[in-house]
């Protein structure tokens, strides 16, 4: 019995002392939530703000080189027809391009064409967003015939834009080109009904 006693408050293993784990200085706990936060508010940059690659077209409201003032103040006669280069489309019914106004000047800015309107790509119903991705192709093809020029320049009520008839080598009017294919609306500078009613 004595034996059963012994061996009940006896463990096989020998017993050790705790080690009690030094806490590590206040600095060096604070390093990891350092490396979390900034890679937290890496990813919350706006870095298209800073990175320009060439397949990124820059955002809406991003301040761009844009000199839409001069290109409208200086355009001269409404019939002169100035060249210019299309940089990207942005609808239906806008694109960015530089302009040559004379030798030696390039001057860049959007161009809304006069006279139309299309749908929004920031649509509000599925339709409007179908018909806006449409209309946009549509204006891609039609610059794409080459020897882009504006005339009839003037401002436009959003600043950064101005407002212009298009011609390419084989269009001579793309708002009409667009009105044609259905891709558009006429518009005169009145109230806009959306594209989700139907009319």
């Amino acid at each position: 019995m004595a034996d059963s006693g012994y061996s009940r408050n006896m463990s096989p293993y020998p017993r050790t002392n705790p080690v009690r784990i030094s806490r590590l200085p206040w600095r060096r706990r604070l390093w990891p939530w350092v490396f979390v936060l900034g890679v937290a508010a890496g990813t919350m940059l706006p870095a298209r703000h800073w990175l320009h690659l060439p397949w990124m077209k820059p955002f809406e409201s991003e301040s761009v080189d844009n000199d839409s003032e001069t290109v409208w103040r200086r355009a001269g006669n409404p019939t002169t027809r100035h060249a210019v280069d299309v940089l990207y489309t942005i609808d239906g019914d806008t694109f960015d391009a530089m302009v040559h106004l004379w030798p030696g000047a390039e001057l860049r800015t959007r161009v809304r064409l006069r006279g139309i309107d299309a749908p929004e790509l920031k649509a509000q119903c599925a339709r409007e967003l179908r018909m806006a991705e449409a209309a946009a192709e549509a204006l891609r093809r039609l610059l794409a015939e080459g020897e882009v020029a504006i005339y009839n320049i003037g401002p436009d009520k959003y600043q950064g834009r101005v407002v212009a008839d298009v011609a390419t080598r084989r269009t001579a009017n793309v708002s009409s080109a667009l009105l044609d294919g259905g891709y558009a609306r006429a518009y005169g500078g009145a109230h806009r009904y959306g594209w989700c009613e139907v009319r």
